[in-house]
């Protein structure tokens, strides 16, 4: 590993929060930006899911895909566990429809992009989320009408127009696998392609750091100029993630996962697709012109979150102490 790569490794959380850091300043000190990074973060996104999925050996995934208790489990956890306690937490805004399907939007959708790149940093099993992504994708597309309907009711339901939601799937989750795949088979025949295959690899740090930026940088303003609004919100955000720590650790114990599959289930049921589900909320009809900010909130706190949860997770989901060596 090149000593700037190695470093840059090292000092990952630091620089996760001068990514998060800097895009507050740019944000709120140069509001014209807003729109043009807004912009950036489906390409930035994809680039960061084409360097995390290049660095997870396609050859391990289909095994990964056929572990139906790993699948199974996180399954159950996300769309049998998660809706109880979105429904819950989501009593608090259940006052106001447009924060309330704000909520129920991003907090019913988990997340199939960087909560790979997280789970991770914190010892989570890779290949098994990346085999899992799509049936979360497909998943959530199918149950999420079924939960707005029984949370909202069937008139809203007649106002989402879903064609977003595909479109994110195939620019953001698609198309960088099947990038990465083909970049790996010329890294298997080419000089070439393993060097490439390595400086995009090695360029993951900072492609994290610039995911960061933009997607704070975008939504900063919107969401200060709404704060008295969305405070409400931030207690159910981190509820929501604190709650999914223990449910998807015991979720993970019962279901007979290893360690480092326990803790993709908790870092899956924690995180959520607020990037991918954006489109679709911007889409929404304009009395909820304020459920896109619901959900940028979201990412705000759950980015902070994650950076907490990195340290976290693998203390509170330890290694198994070591067996006693015999005298």
């Amino acid at each position: 590993m090149p000593p700037g790569v190695e470093w840059m490794e090292r000092h990952q959380i630091p620089l996760y929060l001068t990514g998060l850091g800097l895009g507050a300043v740019v944000g709120l000190g140069a509001p014209v930006l807003a729109h043009p990074a807004e912009l950036a973060i489906h390409p930035v996104l994809a680039l960061l899911l084409y360097a995390t999925f290049l660095g997870i050996p396609f050859t391990r995934v289909g095994r990964a895909f056929r572990d139906w208790r790993f699948l199974g489990t996180i399954l159950a956890v996300n769309f049998v566990l998660v809706p109880i306690v979105v429904w819950v937490l989501s009593r608090i805004v259940a006052h106001d429809q447009v924060l309330l399907v704000g909520v129920l939007f991003v907090l019913l959708t988990p997340c199939i992009d960087y909560v790979i790149v997280f789970s991770g940093l914190a010892g989570g099993d890779e290949e098994r989320l990346l085999a899992a992504a799509p049936l979360l994708m497909i998943a959530q597309m199918l149950l999420l009408p079924l939960y707005l309907w029984l949370f909202v009711g069937a008139e809203f339901i007649t106002t989402v127009d879903f064609a977003p939601f595909i479109e994110a799937f195939v620019l953001i989750i698609a198309l960088p696998l099947v990038a990465a795949w083909l970049t790996q088979l010329a890294a298997a025949r080419t000089h070439a392609g393993r060097a490439w295959g390595q400086i995009v690899t090695g360029s993951m740090v900072p492609l994290m750091v610039v995911t960061l930026l933009v997607v704070v940088a975008s939504q900063i303003a919107g969401v200060g100029a709404q704060l008295g609004s969305l405070l409400l919100l931030v207690p159910i955000y981190v509820i929501f993630a604190a709650v999914m720590v223990p449910i998807g650790a015991v979720a993970g114990r019962i279901g007979g996962l290893d360690l480092a599959g326990r803790r993709a289930v908790v870092f899956s049921g924690a995180t959520r697709n607020s990037l991918v589900i954006l489109p679709l909320v911007l889409a929404l009809p304009t009395p909820f012109d304020l459920a896109p900010l619901v959900v940028v909130t979201q990412t705000l706190v759950e980015l902070i979150v994650m950076v907490v949860f990195v340290r976290l997770i693998p203390k509170v989901i330890g290694t198994p102490a070591a067996p006693a060596v015999a005298r």
